[in-house]
């Protein structure tokens, strides 16, 4: 009964995890890896607690399965936290604690912790950008101060990765601070003081009626004259 919890348990981790990662980063293969991964650890990690099997041969799948996935397409740092969280919940689930609490209770503190570390609104004016400038820079004071004024913020760290005198270019990874938050929603309502312009009806259906005189016209005959 304490196995089926666990499984539960991971299922629900997994699933929670892997739908705030596709809502905040929209990427759909690696809902599919995500979940894929965890629940093959955890059926493999199921099956070595319930055999004879030692203790290596799993962390050597464990590994096996880690190096497989990371060379097969270069992925961030943010999906590496993320891939490892999977890897830990299915282990996690598959394995028997001490208590039965302690597995739900790991669950939760490594999703709290992925979670909270990943939010939007964590550190959210630090970023990080590879830019080719044009111009071979070799006085860093000066290219810190382009850059500042390209980016219209506050530059922590510049690092040269690149100066071509053939080209006139010069590579560089640098990592800045928007010295601005960023702006919220657009409002689409009207702002308070911004004057109401009304039309009356008679304005309305002389505009509407085709053929009709434009409003604040004459088109009939000046009273006391034959037409």
């Amino acid at each position: 009964m304490d196995r089926l919890v666990l499984i539960a348990a991971d299922l629900v981790a997994v699933a929670l995890l892997t739908w705030t990662y596709f809502r905040r980063h929209r990427r759909r293969d690696l809902v599919v890896a995500f979940i894929g991964v965890n629940v093959g650890v955890l059926a493999v990690a199921a099956s070595l607690g319930s055999g004879g099997v030692g203790a290596g041969l799993g962390l050597g799948l464990f590994g096996v399965l880690s190096i497989i996935r990371l060379r097969s397409t270069e992925i961030g740092q943010r999906e590496v936290a993320y891939y490892f969280a999977a890897l830990a919940l299915g282990i996690l689930g598959a394995l028997p604690a001490p208590e039965p609490w302690q597995g739900p209770a790991l669950m939760a503190l490594l999703l709290v912790a992925v979670l909270a570390a990943d939010h939007p609104r964590l550190l959210q004016r630090h970023r990080r950008q590879e830019l080719v400038l044009d111009g071979a820079h070799v006085d860093e004071v000066a290219l810190v101060a382009r850059l500042e004024g390209l980016l219209g913020a506050r530059v922590h760290t510049v690092s040269v990765q690149r100066v071509d005198l053939v080209d006139d270019t010069t590579w560089v990874d640098v990592r800045y601070e928007v010295l601005t938050p960023p702006s919220g929603r657009r409002r689409t309502g009207r702002r308070a003081g911004t004057p109401v312009v009304r039309t009356s009806a008679l304005a309305r259906t002389a505009t509407s009626s085709p053929g009709a005189a434009p409003a604040g016209t004459w088109s009939g005959s000046a009273p006391g004259t034959t037409p």
